[in-house]
């Protein structure tokens, strides 16, 4: 009898919870997280997969290289985003161009993997690229959803703190094997890119 009257709540409450459980909204690019337009644009880029793998395979590029490939880099990458930012909100994008945010930050992957010697200068022009790029889309992205320039903020500042830490974390490695952990993560940021390749070329098909 208990058992009955166990089964026959948990079929009652079951749609309740259901219910409960269902998101109130859904938002297509910005996360809106109640804590405002700033913390928005922070949670829109630790969301991004597009975005935040190609900012740490860049930080991780710019470690590898040493201290001043690190400063420059940190240094380039939010200043371009925030540039780019700018231009996307007041010259919206009329185009998708995910496919090639995805090829970018797999580039970025490739060159980690591979522990590319590349000057300094250099890889904060790759950092600087990228971080254009992405300026770029994410500046046209807040147009559309109709958020300013506190989100853009948000996001800048996000970058130049992931920059930052992981750079500053790859630096001082000399370990044989640390080394070769951090190549292991380009060729993780490679591979995710080849299956949001996929995922993007099925979707256009």
């Amino acid at each position: 009898c208990l058992q009955v009257l166990e089964r026959d709540r948990v079929r009652r409450g079951g749609p309740v919870v259901g219910l409960l459980a269902l998101p109130a909204a859904a938002e297509a690019h910005l996360v809106t997280s109640g804590l405002g337009p700033f913390y928005d644009g922070v949670l829109h880029l630790l969301l991004s997969p597009a975005d935040l793998l190609g900012l740490v395979a860049a930080a991780l590029l710019a470690g590898l290289r040493g201290p001043r490939a690190a400063r420059l880099t940190v240094i380039a990458l939010p200043v371009s985003w925030l540039l780019a930012g700018s231009t996307g909100m007041a010259l919206p994008l009329e185009h998708d161009f995910a496919w090639l945010g995805v090829v970018s930050f797999m580039v970025l992957g490739v060159l980690v993997a591979a522990d590319a010697r590349l000057p300094p200068v250099f890889v904060a022009f790759l950092g600087a690229s990228y971080g254009a790029l992405h300026g770029l889309m994410n500046g046209a992205a807040l147009f559309a959803m109709g958020a300013g320039g506190a989100s853009l903020f948000g996001i800048v500042l996000a970058v130049f703190l992931i920059a930052l830490l992981t750079s500053a974390t790859v630096v001082p490695l000399r370990a044989f094997w640390a080394r070769i952990a951090v190549r292991v993560a380009g060729s993780w940021v490679v591979a995710v890119g080849i299956l949001m390749l996929g995922w993007l070329s099925y979707g256009v098909a």
